[in-house]
């Protein structure tokens, strides 16, 4: 088995640093971050910080398509309904249960219990949260309908009528 990665050894304040100045640098200029480091009083050589740089740089920019495309998503079709959330937690839950039975004991069991309460906090938030969604949804079509009725009963005719209809329904 190689050896540990000297940039993951690092200090969590000087870790965050690097990954910053990665960032903030385009993923370039190794020679002078080794330099940089070294004066920190960390040798690691520009071929290890490229290599480490080069998969940061790969886990970023998935992340940004990541969240470029649920942006794309959500705006093409939104989830009022909550349907994707919903999709999105019994998925974690599966891959969870999944990293359990392979794990042979080798996982944090208080991680994963933290973990799983989360999920099951969020679950039932969501639920909560679709049938709240669900009553407004109810009362507002009860609204619309009452409007028909009462519009006729005021001597409205039909077109004003649809339009105080489509009024109503618009908060749905």
């Amino acid at each position: 088995m190689p050896p540990r990665s000297k940039v993951l050894q690092l200090p969590a304040n000087v870790k965050a640093w690097l990954d910053k100045y990665l960032v903030d640098t385009n993923f370039s200029g190794y020679e002078a971050l080794s330099a940089e480091l070294e004066t920190r009083g960390y040798s690691i050589g520009k071929s290890a910080l490229h290599s480490y740089g080069q998969n940061f740089e790969e886990r970023l920019a998935a992340l940004k398509m990541a969240r470029d495309q649920a942006q794309a998503v959500v705006a093409a079709a939104p989830d009022d309904d909550g349907a994707v959330n919903e999709a999105l937690v019994r998925l974690t839950q599966e891959k969870i249960f999944s990293l359990l039975l392979s794990s042979e004991g080798k996982l944090d069991i208080s991680k994963v219990g933290k973990t799983v309460a989360e999920l099951i906090k969020a679950s039932v938030v969501q639920k909560k949260y679709a049938a709240e969604t669900e009553v407004r949804r109810a009362a507002l079509q009860e609204a619309a309908n009452r409007i028909d009725t009462a519009a006729q009963a005021r001597g409205l005719n039909a077109e004003e009528a649809s339009f105080w209809r489509e009024q109503v329904l618009k908060g749905m």
